[in-house]
């Protein structure tokens, strides 16, 4: 079942002059992850349909992790990083800017419906005993989102988890994660689900999907829907 459509955002620092996915070309990419990483995949895939070129080739991919990523960017050596949302969000709150969102190259690549791009996982077996559990426990998650999305109180008591009490980086993750939350999940968006899902394919090959080349309909659990 969903969780978040948020994945990430490819950030610059406040003064670059990067301006279009073309200056990427010759540019050092901080990737947060591998090779593998679906945000860095989707960002290939739309340069690949805007451009014609590989960035995997044109450009120079860093792979690491987030914060060292980001500590890379304020330092000067690289010109980009594609990060997760919530690493996205405290660079932005430190005064970098977003080039392109994930979401954008979705939209590019001709997917209209918002895609949740991370979920939870349970056995079939549970879901089937267990059908008032589940039920619950979607309305409680959605409820969640709904608090959080609107509440800055919840936001100021979750601080200690996060690690910052500073205002400007709260606001700003509270914003990523109210934009990153589905509002709709309908067959219209499973079927976006498997339009995405083939599009990974087709860059990542066997290395991401092995056998696994055709999006499973039952990836998704059927009473899930709202």
């Amino acid at each position: 079942m969903p969780y978040s459509k948020a994945v990430g955002t490819l950030m610059i620092p406040a003064d670059s002059s990067l301006r279009s996915l073309g200056d990427l070309l010759g540019k050092r990419i901080g990737v947060a992850g591998g090779p593998l990483d679906k945000s860095w995949l989707l960002l290939r895939a739309h340069a690949q349909k805007e451009l014609g070129i590989d960035l995997a080739k044109e450009a120079e991919p860093v792979f690491g992790a987030p914060p060292l990523l980001n500590e890379e960017l304020a330092r000067g050596r690289i010109d980009a990083v594609l990060t997760y949302w919530h690493y996205a969000a405290r660079l932005e709150a430190g005064g970098a800017k977003p080039l392109l969102t994930v979401a954008d190259m979705i939209r590019r690549l001709g997917i209209d419906h918002d895609v949740p791009m991370l979920g939870y996982a349970f056995r079939e077996q549970w879901a089937r005993n267990e059908s008032v559990a589940l039920q619950g426990f979607v309305a409680a998650s959605r409820e969640a989102k709904a608090l959080l999305a609107t509440s800055q109180e919840e936001w100021a008591r979750l601080a200690p988890q996060i690690g910052t009490d500073e205002p400007a980086v709260l606001a700003t993750l509270q914003a990523g994660f109210r934009a990153g939350t589905p509002e709709h999940w309908t067959p219209a968006e499973r079927q976006a689900a498997a339009d995405l899902y083939a599009i990974l394919v087709r860059v990542g090959g066997d290395k991401l999907v092995g056998r696994a080349k055709v999006f499973d309909a039952k990836t998704f659990w059927p009473s899930v829907a709202y």
